[in-house]
């Protein structure tokens, strides 16, 4: 694989068709490109031929050259950068050695398919900071920290293996559209399968076997800490009120918060009353530095957000939530200071029983 960073406009060439990916189908580029800014800054990701296009071949003319086949039309460009990759996965086998800690690009690499990547780094020190503090301020024993590893590193596994699979997919599609070798051939059956009304279907569903890799949320916040099976569907994002898992999201309206609200002003489709209702969430309940008792126990040492005193939901969702999370029946949750589900309570929790769950937890 070859990544190419260059600088051309390519607003005048996508006109209405925009977008942060596209994808390329000539057999001299093939591969997509990542347009993080269509005025000026953009990546093509190429897979090339090493046997035909050995690594120490490329150069800026070669880049260039690279480049005016992907976007086909002679604009103004520079080369910024190039370097060339293996599609690979690669995961470490230990996330801690002492008072060292992997986390981010230091723990995994796995192929930029599915932006999979820079949200896996972000839950590694989400997961990480507050146990370093707890441990620190002596608020925790020193095997809290070990369950980092035994909570991340099986993350990393299942995002990097959806990785490969997504980048598999999107080269599987290519070939079906009769990308090869002979490039002039190759044009030749690219536009003749495209006219084809029997390859339709094929490559229709070539497209749809694409969605796991644009729409993958049960990845990014459907994972639950002590559960190593691998989501059987990484678009359908169920939200989980169990043990390990992110608390899941509703809008509440708080009775008191020094946080500022979500901004959802710009989304065109809200209404000014969807603006209002839609500036806290139930995250927003959680404390960094502490734990939140999200019910009506109260427990010392813990935040307590008790329904209807401290905060209320907002239309049926926010119902079908409390409900969801045992509040009406007396219970609730119990969570970390990372946002997840410590212990599920019910009407019969006593606050020693939560107290227990603790310092189980805390190794105290």
């Amino acid at each position: 694989m070859m990544t190419i960073h260059f600088n051309a406009d390519l607003r005048p060439i996508v006109g209405d068709r925009v977008g942060m990916l596209h994808w390329i189908a000539d057999p001299l580029a093939s591969g997509f490109i990542i347009a993080y800014d269509l005025s000026g800054n953009a990546v093509l990701i190429s897979n090339f031929d090493a046997t035909k296009r050995p690594v120490e071949s490329w150069n800026q003319e070669l880049c260039r050259q690279t480049i005016l086949s992907a976007i086909g039309t002679d604009v103004p460009f520079d080369i910024l950068s190039y370097r060339p990759w293996i599609f690979r996965r690669k995961v470490a086998k230990s996330y801690r050695a002492g008072n060292v800690f992997l986390a981010g690009d230091a723990a995994h690499s796995f192929p930029p398919t599915g932006g999979l990547g820079l949200n896996s780094g972000l839950g590694d020190v989400h997961n990480l900071a507050y146990k370093i503090a707890f441990v620190l301020n002596g608020q925790a024993s020193d095997s809290l920290l070990d369950t980092y590893e035994s909570e991340r590193r099986h993350i990393a596994v299942v995002n990097s293996m959806q990785s490969v699979k997504n980048g598999k997919q999107i080269f599987g599609l290519l070939k079906t559209l009769g990308i090869g070798d002979d490039m002039v051939a190759a044009r030749r059956n690219l536009y003749a399968i495209i006219r084809d009304p029997e390859k339709k279907k094929v490559i229709d569903e070539g497209i749809e076997a694409q969605r796991e890799h644009f729409d993958n949320l049960e990845l990014h916040i459907g994972y639950v800490y002590g559960d190593y099976s691998i989501p059987p569907n990484a678009s359908r994002y169920v939200p989980k009120f169990r043990v390990g898992a992110r608390l899941p999201h509703a809008w509440i309206r708080p009775a008191q918060t020094t946080l500022a609200p979500v901004d959802v002003s710009y989304v065109d489709e809200f209404s000014s009353e969807d603006i209002c209702l839609r500036r806290y969430s139930t995250l927003d309940l959680c404390d960094f530095d502490k734990f939140t008792l999200i019910g009506d126990l109260e427990v010392p040492g813990v935040k307590t957000c008790r329904p209807g005193r401290d905060f209320e939901v907002v239309g049926p969702e926010g119902e079908e939530w409390l409900e969801a999370a045992g509040c009406r029946e007396g219970g609730g949750l119990l969570l970390r200071p990372d946002q997840h589900i410590l212990m599920v309570l019910d009407a019969s929790t006593t606050v020693q029983d939560v107290q227990r769950v603790m310092k189980q937890h805390l190794g105290r």
